[in-house]
């Protein structure tokens, strides 16, 4: 099955996908205080990529990203390295039948995967001492959710183009 579009889709560079996982630690590692509703940028990516890429992105690769979000933010170690780590199994677990959906639909699908993420790093801070945030945490797994369109039209755009342009062709 070739997806919701029918789109051949080039693949995908090695360097980008790094780039992209790079660039959303960074986004994470933005200075904004303790804001509990803010969503994970890492988790969105690490989705995204288990999900397109499975092979390249692993559980192996979400419990490395997690234990350097735990030491960015002076938490517990391995709060974050838990949660990505069952935020990636069960997104490897669901990739073949989430490729099917439109982005739109998988917005749907991807929302108890990042709500079981964070409510992981929840128990786990609780267990350690910490204090309950706040009820606006459930708010962080619904942005999140939100910003999967957003997500795979921005990572997949290098994959959707032509793979010889010619002028005599009107591809995109």
């Amino acid at each position: 099955m070739a997806g919701p579009s029918d789109q051949l889709l080039l693949p995908v560079n090695p360097w980008f996908l790094a780039l992209t996982l790079m660039l959303a630690f960074a986004f994470n590692l933005v200075p904004v205080g303790r804001v509990p509703w803010l969503p994970d940028f890492v988790a969105i990516a690490l989705v995204f990529w288990n999900v397109h890429q499975p092979r390249r992105v692993g559980v192996g690769v979400a419990f490395l990203l997690g234990l350097a979000m735990d030491v960015h933010d002076g938490a517990v170690l391995g709060q974050h390295a838990l949660a990505y780590t069952l935020l990636s199994f069960l997104a490897i677990t669901i990739h073949r039948r989430l490729t099917g959906f439109t982005p739109l639909s998988q917005m749907f699908q991807v929302l108890p995967l990042f709500f079981a993420a964070h409510a992981v790093s929840l128990m786990v801070r609780m267990f350690a001492g910490g204090m309950f945030p706040g009820w606006s945490i459930l708010l962080a797994p619904v942005f999140e959710a939100l910003l999967w369109p957003v997500a795979d039209w921005l990572l997949l755009a290098p994959q959707r183009r032509a793979p010889d342009r010619d002028q005599n062709r009107p591809l995109l």
